[in-house]
């Protein structure tokens, strides 16, 4: 069977799009699949795509590619579709969409074409085919949307063989309001693959929160319950993952309470099952949810879920009390607290509730809700032969193709042009702080090979090399290479990674598939006879494996940053040679603070010592306004006793490559004199050290 997927954006980042991701991939063991983007906003899609499904899309919107699309004179012309924003976002649907999609809703031979959202919909029931089964998708839920939309749409369904929701709840809600349509309409929930991370371990002390950042997600429901627990529970933080609209109230949000030390703003994480498996507990505060991949997706990194109870996904997915626990929206923050207390009190719950949720995920597994689509696809043509007698023939064909196994294709060997495709790396910090790479040997050159880690932008070129060996759980499919702390030594900076033929330096760079930190979550910098080290992989921006490493003598790690009317204080542990510890503990040890305009405007201030390598200090912002020269000041922390080597401050331990994105401290504002009104704040440098700004803002700051 041909199957042909209509999306509007497979480029991007969202559940619709996880959701085709994972149901083509599934499909494509026993069918041809296509997904068929009507935007291409970038040149690879965020999220992977099986290499068996075909990835093509209608309009180029890629500025600077020969392609691009975005000034086609059909974009002059309104669309003809019912308006739908809420994926398209800044791409409006015009006459140039008009044209693609009923063009390709004229020429596809497919034999099922599967629309994703509501103006999908409308094209494939108006432009659509009879000769193929048209199969719309609710990825929202009916509730969610308001007039014209909701009309447009409930007229829509009446054009197509199938609707397709993703909880029984809204099926019903449907089947109700459209008691005439003959369309069939059915409840088949998302399916979510399991990841290839290790599982969550439990520990680490950390709430877990994903999805856009937008009013219905109540984020403020959650970060209100959290600052009631954060009180009992002072080790414990928070977590949130997305982008969206409320992101500045939620900051301001954070601010007010309080909590810029425990709750953290992550921003866009893909692929995100990576940080579920950082997780302690899952949450989901939402007032309504459609399905909840989010819940599923934590279950399977074996991640307990606290969800209120809310319309429609999370009822239908959690089972109190035995795989995660449901808050009665009716109870609010108070309730959520609670259920978050209960869970975070209770280790031997939440290992309880993780090992029930792996059970449940696998309900949800890919391969299961395939099967219940090409139940559906039968189902459908056996409707259609009886209504149709004279095309039997072709309904034959179409209802024994839905369960004929097809053949698995195996990755190409090769581009197109002949080149080697770029390997993608699955890494994994390791306990120790090490590095662990997995690598398919399939997409890798042949003979010995050896996986190289090389300073970036170093005159010396140096480099870490060991050698690739088949892995001994699966020898035949999977090569991998570790790097011990103890055996290598990684001067500061960040790293690249590369393969290399042995004995070569032909390298051949390293795309980032998955990129596990778990274990380096709440983990100290590394102390020994070298200094103080840290080692973090990460994906850089353009997908590539790195890894960001810090090595000094010694180093001022920070554990709190508290900032008062007036002055910030901060706390925290020196770490490194004893000379260095002693000397920044001693008695009157000071914090030099450094003025990157002038030395002339540097000052000190007293440091204290808290237990045997502990550190304390307060910084007047006073003592800045005295000293402002530019329209931005900045000032360096270094922990000393005035005369031996600094300490630098900062936090470089854990898993967060860059704090400036998300250890985001509050600042004040000050009048200062002619110079009007400086805003002061602490701020992470890209080092991750801790430096203080002054800048000039306007009246309305």
């Amino acid at each position: 069977m041909k199957i042909a997927f209509l999306i509007n954006n497979a480029f991007g980042i969202g559940g619709t799009i996880r959701s085709t991701a994972n149901l083509s991939a599934a499909f494509a063991d026993r069918h041809d699949v296509e997904v068929v983007s009507v935007h291409r906003s970038r040149d690879e899609p965020a999220l992977p795509f099986d290499p068996r499904v075909r990835l093509t899309s209608l309009i180029d919107l890629r500025e600077g590619s020969p392609g691009f699309e975005g000034d086609h004179p059909l974009t002059q012309r309104p669309g003809t579709m019912f308006p739908y924003t809420g994926a398209t976002g800044n791409m409006p649907y015009t006459g140039l969409q008009d044209e693609r999609i009923g063009a390709f809703l004229a020429d596809t031979r497919s034999d099922v074409v599967i629309a994703t959202r509501p103006d999908l919909n409308g094209y494939l029931a108006r432009d659509g085919r009879r000769r193929y089964l048209r199969v719309g998708q609710e990825h929202l839920s009916l509730d969610q949307y308001r007039e014209p939309l909701r009309g447009d749409q409930n007229r829509a369904i009446g054009g197509l063989d199938a609707y397709v929701t993703v909880s029984e709840a809204d099926a019903a809600q449907y089947r109700a309001a459209l008691p005439d349509v003959g369309t069939t309409i059915v409840c088949v929930p998302n399916g979510v693959r399991a990841p290839a991370v290790e599982r969550s371990t439990l520990d680490s002390r950390v709430i877990v929160a994903a999805g856009r950042l937008i009013p219905i997600k109540r984020y403020d429901r959650l970060v209100n319950a959290f600052a009631k627990v954060a009180a009992d529970h002072p080790g414990w933080t928070l977590r949130i993952y997305g982008r969206g609209p409320q992101k500045e109230n939620l900051r301001e949000l954070i601010d007010r309470l309080g909590l810029h030390d425990r709750v953290f703003l992550m921003g866009a994480v893909s692929p995100i099952e990576t940080e579920w498996a950082k997780g302690a507990v899952a949450a989901v505060s939402s007032d309504m949810e459609s399905f909840g991949m989010t819940i599923v997706e934590a279950m399977h990194c074996g991640v307990p879920v606290v969800a209120t109870d809310c319309p429609h996904g999370p009822g239908e997915i959690i089972t109190h009390g035995q795989d995660g626990l449901l808050v009665p929206l009716d109870g609010d923050v108070d309730a959520y607290a609670d259920a978050l207390n209960r869970v975070v009190s209770d280790e031997a719950l939440r290992e309880r509730l993780g090992k029930a949720a792996l059970t449940k995920a696998e309900t949800y597994a890919p391969a299961v809700i395939a099967h219940r689509y090409e139940t559906l696809f039968e189902e459908l043509s056996r409707s259609r032969r009886r209504r149709w007698e004279g095309g039997a023939a072709r309904l034959k064909r179409l209802a024994a193709l839905a369960v004929r196994p097809r053949p698995t294709k195996a990755a190409p060997a090769a581009e197109a042009d002949g080149s080697a495709p770029t390997p993608t790396a699955h890494a994994r910090a390791t306990g120790d702080g090490g590095l662990t790479v997995l690598l398919d040997p399939a997409e890798l050159p042949s003979g010995p090979l050896d996986f190289v880690a090389r300073l970036r932008r170093d005159p010396g070129k140096r480099q870490a090399r060991v050698p690739l060996l088949p892995s001994a759980d699966a020898p035949d499919t999977v090569v991998r290479a570790t790097l011990h702390p103890a055996e290598h030594t990684l001067a500061e900076g960040r790293w690249d990674c590369y393969v290399a033929p042995r004995g070569t330096n032909k390298r051949v760079r390293l795309s980032a598939r998955l990129v596990e930190q778990a274990a380096l979550v709440g983990r100290p910098p590394r102390v020994d006879r070298r200094g103080v080290g840290v080692w973090i992989p990460y994906p850089t921006v353009d997908g590539f494996l790195a890894l960001r490493t810090w090595l000094r003598p010694a180093h001022a790690e920070i554990d709190a940053v508290e900032v008062g009317e007036g002055a910030v204080t901060v706390t925290g542990t020196v770490l490194g040679d004893a000379e260095s510890v002693t000397a920044a503990v001693a008695e009157g040890a000071v914090v030099r603070v450094a003025s990157r305009v002038d030395s002339a405007y540097d000052f000190t201030v007293a440091a204290w010592a808290v237990g045997e390598r502990g550190f304390r200090f307060t910084v007047p912002y006073g003592e800045l306004m005295a000293r402002r020269s530019v329209e931005h000041d900045l000032w360096d922390l270094r922990l000393g006793d005035g005369q031996s080597g600094d300490v630098p401050v900062g936090r470089i331990g854990g898993d967060v490559v860059e704090r400036r994105k998300t250890d985001l401290v509050p600042g004040q504002v000050f009048e200062h004199g002619e110079r009007g009104r400086t805003r002061v704040r602490p701020y992470f440098t890209v080092n991750n050290e801790l430096a203080l700004s002054a800048k000039d803002v306007g009246e309305g700051a």
